[in-house]
């Protein structure tokens, strides 16, 4: 089975993030950078599969270059090889422009049998681009994944909601997205680490992919950041001495700010 697996490299959450002054974009280069961890369970539920019914795992990546490190990780864990999908232009590109370049980055690779994902990215939270890409791709979409099997042929997942669990099956091939629930994803070994070295990385521009510049881009995107400011700081809290009066002061502070 040949596997799919899209990976993106995100601002550490433990990091500061903000958007440049310019365009009001993510400042990918103000935090540290790592692979997204739902990605991270993506990749491990690849290669769960990988190792029950045989085939081939490929992750494929939107990024700047230095998203090779979050490719890395990935292909460190067990992964076979990967397309990173690398252009200037690509900046600013919105969730619809990116679904519709990932397509045409899994177009490269031959003969995909299923398509995994996150279900959404820490720096966007979206949660939009699996089931975009499964219209693009004209697969069916199993989405928010907390347990995925397969035969080989069809594939079923348990899908939970806010309004219970779900079941689905569809056939092969198709878009399936997972959350934080589906698995522990292992850690790379020091000889994965070494073998992700020399694992093949096909470095596509827009060009390579068949993709025209006007598709993608802050200048064509059809959402943007127009306006941002920094968090302000906090300020300190009012402190209440009771003196008998405490509850009132309580009250009376809850009335000035609307909160009673």
């Amino acid at each position: 089975m040949n596997i799919v697996v899209l990976v993106k490299q995100v601002p550490d959450t433990w990091s500061e993030r903000k958007l440049t002054d310019s365009d009001h974009t993510l400042d990918r280069e103000s935090a540290d950078a790592v692979l997204d961890e739902i990605n991270e369970r993506a990749v491990e539920e690849a290669l769960l599969i990988k190792e029950a019914h045989g085939g081939e795992v490929t992750v494929a990546s939107m990024g700047p270059d230095r998203a090779t490190d979050a490719i890395r990780k990935a292909l460190s864990m067990g992964a076979d090889k990967a397309v990173h999908l690398s252009d200037e232009a690509l900046h600013g590109s919105d969730a619809v422009q990116t679904a519709k370049a990932l397509a045409k980055a899994i177009g490269t690779v031959e003969s995909v049998d299923l398509v995994l994902a996150g279900n959404e990215a820490t720096d966007g939270r979206v949660g939009a681009v699996p089931a975009m890409l499964a219209e693009l791709l004209g697969m069916p979409q199993l989405t928010f994944a907390r347990k995925v099997s397969t035969d080989g042929s069809t594939i079923s997942i348990e899908r939970e909601t806010d309004a219970g669990v779900v079941s689905l099956e569809a056939n092969l091939p198709a878009v399936v997205s997972v959350t934080e629930k589906i698995n522990e994803p292992r850690y790379p070994s020091f000889k994965g680490i070494m073998a992700a070295k020399k694992k093949p990385v096909s470095v596509l521009t827009l060009a390579d992919a068949g993709i025209d510049a006007s598709e993608v881009g802050l200048a064509g995107a059809g959402s943007k950041v127009t306006e941002s400011a920094p968090k302000p700081p906090k300020e300190a809290g009012q402190k209440v001495t009771d003196e008998g009066d405490g509850g009132t002061q309580v009250v009376e502070f809850l009335a000035g700010n609307k909160l009673v």
